[in-house]
C-alpha cells in the first residue's frame, strides 16, 4: 500500500540499523536507475552520491522482501518482480508529483532550469528569437538548449524534453504536436543559369547536382520525394557534397554546389533576398510533422510544463508552421 511504503512523512524505520529511510526517494532512485540503466547516472541526475542511491535501493528491496534489480559490473536489469514494480510505481510516482506540481503552480511562479534539445536551425530561427516573450512571462526559468542535428537520449542525458521532426520511431514517448513544416526546393540563380531550371523532379536525375543531407550517427540520407496530383516521384540524383548539419546544408546550397530540398523556414530569408530561387513549385513534398517529446514516466515539473505550453502556443502562431 502507498501509505505503508512511504510512511507518515515518506520515511520508515530501517530494520537493519534503526535509521529512517525515505521510501519516496528510494522509489524515485529505483525508477531513475531503470530509465538510465545506471546507478551512477541516476545518482548524478538526483544530485546524490552513488553509495546513497545503492543504499536506497537496498532498503527498498529489504522493505518489499524481493529483489528488484540484477546488478553486474556492466549492466543493470530488472527482475520479474522489478518489472512489475516499476510499471506500477512509475504511474503512482508520476501522478504523485503531478498533483504536487499542480498545487505548487497555484502557490508560486515557475522557476528553475529546463533542459531541452532541438535541431540547430529550429533553435536559431524558430525558438531562440521568441525566447524574450517566454522570459517576460517566466523570468525565473532558465532554459538550457542543446542545439544539434543528432538525436538525443532523454533518459541517459537527463533532458526534460526534445523537439523532433518527422514520424516518431519510439512509440513509448509522449508527444505534443507543434505543427508541420513545409518543404521547398531551390538553388542559386548562378546555378540555374548554368544547369537550367527543372520543370519535373525526374530532371534532377540527369544534368543536375544535388546537395544531400545525411543524418548524424546513421549516415542515412534524406529522401527527396515529390507529389503532384496522383503522381509520386522519388529522386536519388547525383551529389557533389553531402553534409550532416542543417547550417552546412544551407551553406552548400548558397555556394552553388547544387539543388537543395529543405524546410521552407530555413530558406525563406534567402528566397526573399533573391539568393535562392524556388523550383518545382507545382510539386509538393509531405510537410514534416514537428512535436515536443518527453518520457511518459518523466514528471513534467511546473517550469517544464510552462515551457511546453509556451512552445505549443508559439508554433501555432508562427507563419512558417502549418497546423
Amino acid at each position: 500500500m502507498l501509505y505503508h511504503c512511504f510512511g507518515d512523512k515518506r520515511t520508515s524505520p530501517d530494520s537493519s540499523n534503526g535509521a529512517r529511510v525515505d521510501y519516496f526517494l528510494a522509489v524515485q532512485a529505483f525508477n531513475r536507475i531503470v530509465e538510465t540503466g545506471s546507478f551512477v547516472k541516476a545518482a548524478t541526475q538526483m544530485d546524490l552520491h552513488p553509495n546513497a542511491v545503492t543504499k536506497l535501493v537496498q532498503a527498498l528491496e529489504a522493505h518489499l522482501r524481493v529483489k528488484l534489480l540484477n546488478r553486474t559490473t556492466r549492466r543493470v536489469t530488472l527482475t520479474n518482480e522489478g518489472g512489475v514494480y516499476y510499471e506500477q510505481m512509475s504511474r503512482v510516482l508520476d501522478r504523485w508529483l503531478e498533483v504536487e506540481a499542480e498545487i505548487a503552480l497555484t502557490q508560486s511562479a515557475p522557476k528553475g532550469k529546463v533542459r531541452i534539445d532541438m535541431g540547430t536551425t529550429i533553435a536559431t530561427l524558430l525558438v531562440i528569437p521568441a525566447l524574450p516573450d517566454f522570459h517576460a512571462r517566466y523570468p525565473q526559468v532558465q532554459i538550457d538548449i542543446g542545439a544539434s542535428d543528432r538525436t538525443a537520449d532523454l533518459a541517459s542525458e537527463n533532458i526534460d524534453c526534445v523537439i523532433r521532426g518527422g514520424v516518431l520511431q519510439d512509440s513509448s514517448l509522449i508527444a505534443r504536436r507543434l505543427g508541420s513544416l513545409p518543404f521547398v526546393t531551390c538553388a542559386t540563380p548562378a546555378y540555374l543559369a548554368k544547369h537550367g531550371v527543372p520543370s519535373h523532379p525526374g530532371e534532377l536525375e540527369d544534368g543536375h547536382a544535388l546537395v544531400r543531407y545525411f543524418f548524424p550517427g546513421s549516415r542515412r540520407q534524406n529522401n527527396l520525394e515529390f507529389i503532384k496530383g496522383d503522381e509520386h516521384v522519388a529522386v536519388q540524383g547525383h551529389y557533389v557534397v553531402a553534409v550532416n548539419d542543417s547550417n552546412a546544408y544551407l551553406a552548400a546550397g548558397l555556394a552553388g554546389l547544387g539543388v537543395i530540398h529543405t524546410l521552407r523556414f530555413m530558406a525563406q530569408r534567402y528566397i526573399d533576398a533573391g539568393t535562392f530561387v524556388p523550383v518545382l513549385q507545382d510539386w509538393q513534398a509531405e510537410p514534416n510533422p514537428l512535436s515536443v517529446v518527453y518520457m511518459p514516466n518523466r514528471h513534467l515539473s511546473v517550469r517544464v510544463r510552462a515551457f511546453v505550453d509556451w512552445l505549443v502556443d508559439h508554433f501555432a502562431a508562427h507563419p512558417h508552421v502549418l497546423p
